[in-house]
C-alpha cells in the first residue's frame, strides 16, 4: 500500500481554453471554442522520509500535472503534485518556435541542467502587452534536445494555469514554482514528459 495521504483543496479554478487568440492545435481542436471546464486541483502529500536524491518529476500532458515521486521501500510514492500549463499545441516537440512540449522517450528521461533566478525575466508574447515580467522567480532549465525548454512561473499569465496555452515551456503558479524549486528541484533530477494521452505508469497504479 502506499503511504501517501491525499488532501484535496476544496478550491476550483476555470480554466478558458487555449490562450487568448483563435488558434488550431494539431489536433485539429480551435481554442476559441473551448467552454470553461472546472478543474479539481489536488496537491499530494507524502508523510514520511524519503530520498530527496532520488526523485524525479513526471509530467502529464493529459492531466496538466506535475507529480513529483520518491522511491520508498519497494513503492513509488507521489510526494507533492501541481497543476500547469503546457504548450499551445499538441504533438511532440520538433523545431524551435512550434509552440508544443517536447515529450521524452521511454527510458531516457530529461533532466534539470540549470536552476536560474528569473523574478526580473521578461517576454513577449506578441499580445500586445509587450515585453511583461513572465517567469516567477525561477526558471529550471531542462536537458530536452530543444533551447529554451524549461519549468518556471506564470507572472502575468496566472490564469492560464492549468491549461494550454505556452510556447512549450511548462507553466507554473508563481507560488508553485518557489515550492518545486526550494523543496524538490536538483540539478541532474530526471524529468519524464509524457505523450499527449499517455495514461499512468505503471508505478503510477496504486497499488
Amino acid at each position: 500500500m502506499r503511504k501517501a495521504i491525499f488532501f484535496l483543496a476544496g478550491t476550483l479554478l476555470f480554466l478558458a481554453g487555449c490562450g487568448s487568440n483563435s488558434t488550431k492545435d494539431s489536433s485539429g481542436d480551435s481554442s476559441a471554442d473551448s467552454t470553461k471546464t472546472a478543474v479539481e486541483q489536488y496537491k499530494d502529500i507524502y508523510v514520511g522520509a524519503f530520498d530527496k536524491s532520488k526523485t524525479f518529476i513526471v509530467i502529464s500532458k493529459k492531466d496538466l500535472r506535475l507529480t513529483v515521486y520518491a522511491p520508498v521501500d519497494s513503492d513509488t510514492v507521489p510526494v507533492a503534485q501541481f497543476p500547469v500549463c503546457l504548450s499551445r499545441n499538441k504533438g511532440q516537440k520538433e523545431k524551435e518556435g512550434d509552440m508544443r512540449t517536447p515529450e521524452s522517450e521511454p527510458g531516457a528521461p530529461f533532466t534539470i541542467e540549470q536552476i536560474q533566478p528569473a523574478s526580473d525575466w521578461t517576454h513577449d508574447f506578441g499580445d500586445g502587452r509587450g515585453a511583461i515580467l513572465a517567469y516567477g522567480d525561477w526558471f529550471i532549465r531542462l536537458k530536452t534536445g530543444h533551447k529554451g525548454i524549461g519549468i518556471h512561473g506564470s507572472t502575468g499569465n496566472e490564469n492560464t494555469v492549468p491549461g494550454r496555452d505556452s510556447e512549450g515551456c511548462i507553466r507554473m503558479r508563481d507560488v508553485d514554482i518557489v515550492t518545486l524549486k526550494e523543496q524538490y528541484a536538483r540539478l541532474g533530477m530526471p524529468v519524464i514528459i509524457k505523450k499527449e494521452e499517455q495514461g499512468l505508469k505503471s508505478f503510477e497504479v496504486k497499488r
